[in-house]
């Protein structure tokens, strides 16, 4: 009788661990943590290949994505609205300026930065200031803030060569066009250097960790085209660069004019010896280094990106355009 209890309960045994064993092999071997989350793809996404990603190898993300966001700053992603607006802008003014200026689509294509990224909001640092756009590696640009731009009202200032960054009213000029030109000019001179000899222009004059307390119309009493400029050399050479395609002579004059004016004022203090010269040496200096090694005449730019962002004030930033070169035409 006891044999034959341990035998029964074996056989139950068996047959519990042969229904477990069946019912696993039936079970799916894929995980479901390790299926990957496929969003569908709206009609921007779909814009976004046609106009940035198929011609010119871009990424455009307007989406959060964690790995290509630096976690020591909490941001947000930008509204679908604001996005929209960013993409067909930019390739406007932006990809379409270089475009006609090279006479073709090659320069943009071959140095363009691979990943064009929106945040919705600033990056503010623990000095005070917020930054509105970095280059990374010469691949990779950030715009912060876009959230806060006006879509159906945008305001670019190109006669005035100064902002207030306190005002809620956002300069396109000042807050994308200019930054984009200046992350730019970073990706090329990473590409190319330029020649050493500008950096002893104004080394003298320099601010370095004091350049958030310098106010742009007080830069040019240094021999600099704006406060952030001061910090070190290469931010006074991509500053030199896109302040100066992205404004009018008008507003280049009003540069020069206050550098000759601090340097007269008793009051003004730590001034450049000579600061309008070194200003324009500087920019002889860039002229050169762009023309010399990329073939780029920055006088022919400027005329483009100051036509391209007044006509830009006629495009529809709420409705993508049908036509993926919208930007080769002339409004």
């Amino acid at each position: 009788m006891i044999m034959t209890k341990y035998i029964k309960t074996a056989l139950m045994l068996f047959g519990l661990f042969f229904m477990a064993a069946c019912s696993e092999d039936s079970l799916n071997s894929i995980s479901v943590f390790d299926t990957p989350v496929v969003e569908e793809k709206t009609d921007f996404d779909n814009w976004i290949m046609a106009n940035y990603t198929n011609p010119y190898n871009i990424q455009f993300l307007y989406r959060y994505v964690d790995s290509e966001t630096n976690n020591t700053y909490n941001v947000i992603p930008p509204t679908l609205e604001s996005a929209k607006a960013m993409a067909i802008l930019i390739k406007y003014v932006w990809i379409g300026a270089y475009n006609e200026a090279m006479g073709s689509d090659v320069f943009m294509k071959t140095f363009a930065p691979r990943i064009l990224q929106m945040t919705g909001s600033f990056q503010y640092k623990g000095d005070g200031s917020r930054t509105i756009g970095t280059a990374e590696g010469g691949v990779k640009v950030t715009l912060f803030g876009t959230n806060n731009i006006d879509i159906d009202n945008p305001w670019i200032e190109q006669d005035a060569p100064y902002t207030d960054r306190s005002s809620n009213r956002i300069d396109m000029n000042y807050w994308y066009f200019h930054t984009m030109h200046h992350e730019f000019c970073h990706i090329l001179t990473q590409t190319k250097n330029y020649p050493s000899e500008f950096q002893k222009i104004s080394v003298s004059d320099q601010r370095l960790g004091d350049w958030v307390n310098v106010k742009d119309n007080e830069a040019p009493g240094y021999g600099f085209v704006s406060g952030y400029a001061t910090s070190e050399y290469n931010e006074d050479f991509a500053e030199i660069y896109s302040i100066y395609v992205t404004h009018t002579q008008e507003a280049w004059n009003t540069i020069l004019a206050d550098a000759d004016r601090l340097s007269k004022d008793e009051t003004f203090e730590g001034g450049a010896v000579n600061p309008v010269g070194k200003i324009e040496e500087k920019l002889t200096a860039v002229k050169s280094y762009f023309e010399e090694v990329w073939g780029l005449d920055m006088d022919n730019l400027r005329d483009i990106v100051l036509r391209r962002s007044k006509e830009a004030l006629l495009l529809d930033l709420r409705n993508l355009p049908n036509d993926v070169n919208y930007e080769k035409v002339s409004k």
